[in-house]
C-alpha cells in the first residue's frame, strides 16, 4: 500500500524520543487555526511513496537513531492512511524500529468495526502515540480546528485500554487556549490514564503567518502575540495540577 507522503525529514529532533526519521503524510481533516503545515491538507496532493522505500531511507542514516531514536509518522494525519501506516510498521518492527505516530485522533472512530479492526493491528504495531488535543471544551475546540473533540477524546481512552504509551501534546494560544479553567480540565481527563507518559505543552508562535502569506491564504490568528514561553511553565503547572487531582481521587 503506497503513501501520500507530503517529506521525509532524517533528523527530527522535537517528533519523539531520541533523534527520528520523520514521515509528513499528506492530508488532514483538521483546519486548526495556527496549523503551521497548511500545505499538507489537501487529501490528494504530495508524492506516492512505497513503505520499502522509506524503511530504505531510514535505514541510509539507521546509526543515528540507534540511541532511543526511530521512525515517526506525522502531517497531515497519519491516521487517515491507515493501510499505508499498518505496511510500514509491519516493516519497521520487522527491522527492530521503534515506531511512533504523530496524531490528533480525529481518524479514529469507535463506531466503525473495520476500522476499529485495522487500527487494533496498528497499535501491535505502535511503541507510541503523540496525541495533540487541541482543546478540552467541545464548543471551543470546534472553533479552533472545524471539527468536534469526541472522539478525539475517546482515542486517548482507546489507546489507554490497549496500553499503548501516550504523549499528550497542547499548545497554548494567548486568549484562545491559555484559559487556566480548560488546562485544569485537560489535566484533571488525561489524569485518568495509566499510559501517559509525559505532557509537552508547547508555546504558539507566529512562525506560519508567512507561510499562509507565501500560500495567499487567509491566516486566521493574524495579529495574535506567540505566547511567552515563560508564562508556558505556569500553564503547564496547571495541567499538572488536574492530573494530580484526579489520580489522588482515583487512589482514595
Amino acid at each position: 500500500m503506497q503513501g501520500r507522503i507530503h517529506s521525509l525529514e532524517s533528523f527530527g529532533t522535537v517528533d519523539g524520543p531520541g533523534t527520528r526519521f520523520v514521515v509528513f503524510v499528506q492530508g488532514c481533516p483538521m483546519r486548526c487555526a495556527y496549523c503551521h503545515n497548511p500545505d499538507t491538507w489537501s487529501m490528494t496532493g504530495g508524492t506516492l511513496m512505497e513503505p520499502s522505500y522509506i524503511i530504505e531511507q531510514y535505514e541510509r542514516n539507521s546509526a543515528f537513531y540507534a540511541n532511543q531514536g526511530g521512525l515517526t509518522v506525522t502531517g497531515g494525519e497519519p491516521l487517515m492512511q491507515i493501510d499505508f501506516l499498518i505496511d510500514l510498521f509491519t516493516l519497521a518492527k520487522e527491522k527492530g524500529i521503534h515506531t511512533c505516530i504523530d496524531s490528533s485522533g480525529i481518524a479514529y472512530n469507535p463506531d466503525n468495526a473495520k476500522l476499529c479492526e485495522k487500527m487494533d493491528r496498528l497499535m501491535k504495531l505502535t511503541d507510541l502515540v503523540m496525541l495533540d488535543i487541541k482543546h478540552i471544551d467541545p464548543e471551543k475546540h470546534k472553533e479552533l480546528t472545524g471539527q468536534p473533540n469526541t472522539n478525539i477524546l475517546k482515542f486517548a481512552e482507546y489507546l489507554n485500554e490497549k496500553h499503548v504509551d501516550m504523549w499528550i501534546r497542547h499548545v497554548v494560544v494567548p486568549g484562545i487556549t491559555d484559559d487556566d479553567k480548560y488546562l485544569y480540565d485537560l489535566g484533571y481527563y488525561i489524569g485518568q490514564f495509566s499510559n501517559l507518559k509525559a505532557l509537552d505543552v508547547l508555546p504558539y508562535h507566529t512562525m506560519g503567518e508567512k507561510k499562509y502569506e507565501n500560500l495567499g491564504m487567509e491566516y486566521k490568528l493574524k495579529g495574535v502575540p506567540a505566547m511567552d514561553k515563560d508564562k508556558v511553565l505556569e500553564k503547564k503547572h496547571v495541567i499538572l495540577e488536574g492530573i494530580k487531582k484526579r489520580r489522588a481521587e482515583m487512589q482514595a
